[in-house]
């Protein structure tokens, strides 16, 4: 499925797109009573990274963006791609909580490490360290990762999804996604790799230099 906005621009470092769509709507009774409507659907994408576990023949490989609804319409974030390939729902792990989210929306994310199944076992999990306190457990359908380390952020609760994830306009998310093994492998440390990000028709396609974590 391709899919295009009516308009991009890139902005700012750090892999920053966004983009929008616009639709003018104009109604009216007789000839004296009209009304004009912008609506604006707009998604802003940055720090993107992925990572590919060099040492593993299974291809084991990661991604991390934040993404924000800068526009006037709520949307629903619905597609991550990498190479072409669709990343299901179920590989993906989300924080929307807008206090942790807009502490960290800032940060380099980091990966911490995987375990043999190429699940990420988070920051605890990996000996690092989680301050302040966080309320959620890392487990099977929940990663916790503090991306500051003994700083004042929040750590991030990123909880598996199960469809597409909706913002209000003016909010934000983060999402580290598992990449189906296979898609990438060993070789591609250091390669560039498109990456596409959807919220409807609105999105940004993005190349990044995959890393080795």
């Amino acid at each position: 499925m391709q899919k295009k906005s009516n308009h991009t621009s890139n902005y700012g470092n750090n892999n920053t797109c966004s983009i929008h769509s616009f639709r003018n709507i104009c109604c009216g009774i007789g000839t004296s009573i009209f009304q004009t409507e912008s609506l604006r659907t707009s998604i802003a994408v940055q720090g993107i990274r992925t990572w590919v576990n060099d040492t593993s023949s299974q291809g084991i490989a990661w991604g991390a963006a934040a993404i924000a609804n800068d526009g006037d319409k709520i949307i629903s974030v619905d597609t991550i791609q990498i190479r072409g390939a669709d990343i299901s729902y179920f590989n993906w792990y989300v924080d929307s909580n807008q206090t942790r989210v807009t502490q960290n929306f800032q940060k380099q994310f980091n990966y911490t490490k995987n375990d043999q199944n190429g699940f990420l076992k988070g920051s605890e999990a990996t000996g690092g360290i989680v301050t302040p306190g966080v309320s959620c457990i890392q487990g099977s359908s929940t990663i916790v990762i503090d991306e500051d380390g003994a700083g004042p952020s929040l750590p991030l609760c990123l909880k598996q999804a199960s469809g597409p994830v909706s913002l209000a306009p003016g909010t934000q998310m983060i999402v580290y996604y598992h990449v189906p093994n296979g898609i990438m492998n060993p070789a591609d440390a250091g390669q560039l790799n498109v990456i596409n990000i959807y919220a409807g028709n609105a999105g940004a396609q993005v190349s990044i230099r995959t890393n080795n974590p």
